[in-house]
């Protein structure tokens, strides 16, 4: 028999198709898309060699595994912890709420209780920015960067010649369904006021079903004659669609203090220069010299936009993509590439952050 470990680490992971230990699964070409499950896989590899062992809570539950300590992460399970709360032998750790207000409010409108029951919750920023914050232990609160799987552009993506001298966009089909703020509709009438340029290019699911309830907003029956005709379909792999292309129209799903999520990683990665709106900060979090701007032309003067992109000459195109590069390579690595692992390995005692094992 062996002996009961003195720590593990349980994962409740956002949905159930990542249960019993897919969320490490990197052979898995569905749930891995585009290296989904790398952050995960790092961690539980850097934690297992220091002896710790790691899985999705199911095996919490059901009593399968277990140690001394058992050391228990939500990745946006509200109540996956219920049954464990008063257990001697579990921590509640931390709470990290990846999905903005917009998509989750119900996530934001329990976080006086989370914070409470957690040791930490991480969020995109501890300021109130985006949610409310009255009632909300603030020192329970933590910055979380958005784990990314990859710490230097992609090969030979990055590397790829034969572009189109267009705007990608890649998303999928949203209603906002009268939330605010949103830039949902903001992506609709881009490629509305790109369309009659021959500047763009759409991907993503669902935008071909006009009678589903996604479609049933303003922005897309005003624009639906544009989007028909940019359609590409959906795609397989992210970075082999937008490597296709010089640049990507790439808008966060809200405007929020911090919250900055993989959309322009992949950009990044597939050397693409992605046209950003998003995080009001963002200047403060990836290099300036690594994207445009969409601000810069007031948010949505998209032609005077188009007009400067198109103009861009190749030395500057490289210049910015290697910006992009150079920013994977150092900062990026650090807090973004490496997040999960330092936010887990150093919340437990003796244990070093990523890239360290002693």
């Amino acid at each position: 028999m062996s002996a009961t470990p003195n720590h593990a680490v349980f994962i409740d992971p956002s949905s159930d198709h990542f249960l019993e230990d897919r969320l490490f699964d990197t052979s898995n070409p569905t749930l891995n898309r585009d290296g989904t499950l790398l952050p995960f896989a790092r961690l539980r590899e850097h934690l297992q060699a220091h002896g710790i062992p790691v899985h999705t809570a199911d095996r919490l539950r059901d009593g399968s595994v277990k140690a001394r300590t058992n050391h228990y992460w939500s990745l946006g399970l509200l109540n996956g912890h219920r049954s464990l709360a008063g257990r001697a032998d579990v921590r509640l750790r931390g709470f990290i709420l990846l999905e903005p207000p917009l998509v989750a409010p119900w996530m934001y409108r329990a976080l006086p209780e989370l914070a409470n029951t957690f040791e930490q919750v991480f969020l995109h920023n501890t300021l109130g920015d985006g949610y409310e914050i009255a009632g909300v232990p603030r020192p329970r609160l933590a910055k979380l960067h958005w784990p990314q799987p990859y710490a230097d552009a992609s090969e030979p993506h990055w590397s790829r010649t034969d572009r189109q001298s267009k705007l990608v966009v890649i998303a999928g089909l949203h209603n906002p369904r009268r939330r605010k703020p949103e830039f949902y509709s903001s992506r609709i009438e881009a490629v509305g006021a790109l369309e009659p340029l021959g500047a763009v290019d759409l991907y993503g699911r669902g935008w071909e079903r006009w009678w589903t309830r996604q479609a049933a907003s303003p922005a897309y029956w005003l624009h639906r004659r544009a989007i028909r005709s940019t359609y590409r379909g959906s795609c397989a792999s992210k970075m082999d669609t937008l490597s296709q292309y010089r640049f990507s129209l790439c808008f966060e799903n809200m405007p929020m203090l911090g919250y900055v999520t993989e959309k322009i990683f992949d950009c990044l990665y597939a050397g693409t220069v992605p046209v950003y709106l998003g995080a009001p900060d963002i200047s403060t979090l990836i290099p300036p010299q690594a994207y445009i701007d969409m601000r810069d032309f007031g948010s949505n003067d998209y032609a005077a936009m188009w007009a400067s992109v198109s103009a861009m000459t190749d030395a500057e195109w490289q210049r910015r993509r290697e910006a992009g590069r150079d920013f994977l390579r150092t900062a990026g690595k650090t807090l973004y590439h490496d997040s999960l692992v330092n936010i887990v390995a150093t919340s437990i005692d003796g244990l070093p952050a990523a890239g360290r094992r002693d």
